[in-house]
């Protein structure tokens, strides 16, 4: 059996409004009789609340609040028994931890960045865009290189010698990719 969330807001020096924002979202645990567990209530609280939101300590140190003792003491673990939950407390419904997703949206934010800034050095090509680019030589060049043939035929059919033969295919392929150089 735990505290009140009131006893709970009065113990850690909070506003008990924090306290329920901090029950609705998950962050700390309740019991199922509505009480909070103080411990466990501390280790989640810590580990799911950003430190750029918590409140500074006071430059005069409050007077501390009586911590209550538990009814029930927990029962003392041998070394050979493995504890029921992680050292860091539960995980709230088998959510990350609010320092684990923050660093995965910033690096996720980070990658973003960097190709954004790639993409406006000229570092990096719309890949829809090379492949468009791609097609269209391509294309090109199969058009330049299939009408050869037919613009050639009737000067190599009058010519006898392999040698010029060779020589003007050789003249009309580099004109041809020149052409497409260009």
């Amino acid at each position: 059996m735990g505290i009140s969330i009131r006893s709970y807001a009065r113990q850690r020096d909070i506003t008990e409004g924090a306290v329920r924002k901090a029950v609705k979202s998950g962050r700390i645990p309740v019991e199922a009789d509505g009480t909070i567990d103080p411990a466990k209530a501390n280790v989640a609280w810590e580990r799911n609340t950003s430190p750029a939101q918590q409140r500074k300590p006071d430059s005069v140190p409050a007077k501390p609040a009586p911590v209550p003792a538990p009814a029930n003491p927990p029962p003392i673990r041998q070394p050979s028994q493995r504890p029921a939950e992680p050292e860091s407390g539960p995980v709230a419904a088998g959510m990350p931890n609010y320092q684990m997703s923050r660093a995965v949206r910033e690096t996720y934010n980070a990658k973003l960045t960097r190709l954004d800034y790639e993409e406006r050095t000229g570092k990096l090509l719309n890949a829809e865009d090379v492949a468009k680019e791609a097609f269209a030589l391509a294309r090109r060049v199969r058009d330049r290189l299939l009408n050869i043939p037919s613009r050639m035929a009737s000067v190599l059919a009058s010519e006898t010698d392999s040698k010029t033969i060779e020589s003007m295919l050789s003249q009309e392929l580099r004109i041809a990719l020149e052409e497409l150089a260009e």
